[in-house]
């Protein structure tokens, strides 16, 4: 059969309310053509959907079994609808961000503070990971975006975007014989122990393109599993590590150095990531937004 959906949607009011009269007033109708309405849908179906009483009228024994399946329908479509508003309201929802533990800490938390104060009823999953696996977890689709530190190998299914760079200085802890500002060169590395990530890491990519250019090897005494990891690890006496500026804003630098290199380390970016050809929700869209202010 095929029947027009308007046909249903017309029954649907007609069986709810038991009144052709009311029906049109809810669908701002007029009562004769909602009449020919259920009178065509009667003929399209071979059968009677309606009876008419004293006080209005009753559906058949037809009319009740389909009016069992258009209700629920009707009552799927309504939630959709609600649904879609309360989307585009940003009053529900859920976003997945996969990101590095730098960029984490650097951009998405500032961002999500003031995004969560202004739309508390989206949901935030955060899934903290190197830039290579949070790469691999937005190829799968198990997230709306990514957001990593440079280097990365992003392969042509993705657009880049750079939200912001950031300045990675090394520091020690005052057990060892520097002082604030000593110029760390090749031959000064390679004297003490350093702490760092592992080979899988964007970090140990782009401190072993450091150290290469110095004639050196970049190879940790003691590799942390977690950038946050590599200030505790310092302050702990067990090395030189290599840190954002930005996680010793907040430091106490009581027992820290920070020193220099040569030459210095450069900049490295934070990138936002999305696959090709994937349109954002309306909550992961604003998200966007808010990071790329």
């Amino acid at each position: 059969m095929n029947i027009s959906y308007d046909y249903y949607r017309v029954f649907y009011y007609v069986a709810k309310y038991k009144s052709f009269t009311a029906a049109a007033k809810v669908l701002v109708n007029n009562q004769p053509n909602i009449t020919r309405m259920m009178k065509k849908l009667e003929d399209s179906l071979g059968c009677l959907l309606f009876v008419r009483q004293r006080h209005g009228i009753a559906l058949t024994p037809e009319g009740e079994k389909l009016f069992a399946h258009i209700a629920v329908a009707f009552d799927h479509i309504q939630c959709g609808e609600e649904e879609i508003a309360r989307d585009q309201s940003l009053q529900s929802g859920i976003v997945t961000i996969a990101a590095s533990e730098i960029a984490l800490h650097c951009v998405l938390l500032p961002v999500l503070k003031d995004f969560r104060n202004a739309y508390p009823g989206v949901r935030i999953r955060v899934l903290s990971q190197s830039t290579p696996q949070a790469i691999d977890v937005l190829k799968k689709g198990l997230a709306d975006f990514a957001i990593v530190t440079a280097p990365f190998d992003a392969t042509q299914e993705f657009s880049s975007k750079i939200l912001r760079s950031i300045r990675e200085v090394p520091v020690c802890s005052t057990a060892f014989s520097l002082s604030t500002g000593t110029s760390l060169t090749g031959k000064q590395l390679e004297k003490y122990p350093l702490i760092g990530l592992g080979t899988q890491s964007s970090s140990f990519a782009f401190y072993s393109d450091i150290f290469n250019h110095m004639g050196l090897s970049f190879s940790p005494d003691i590799e942390a599993s977690t950038a946050d990891q590599i200030l505790p690890m310092v302050k702990s006496d067990l090395g030189i590590g290599f840190v954002p500026l930005d996680f010793l804003e907040k430091e106490s630098m009581e027992n820290l150095i920070i020193l220099d290199m040569e030459p210095a380390v450069p900049p490295r970016n934070i990138c936002l990531l999305k696959r090709k050809g994937t349109s954002l929700s309306i909550a992961a869209s604003e998200l966007e937004r808010q990071l790329a202010m």
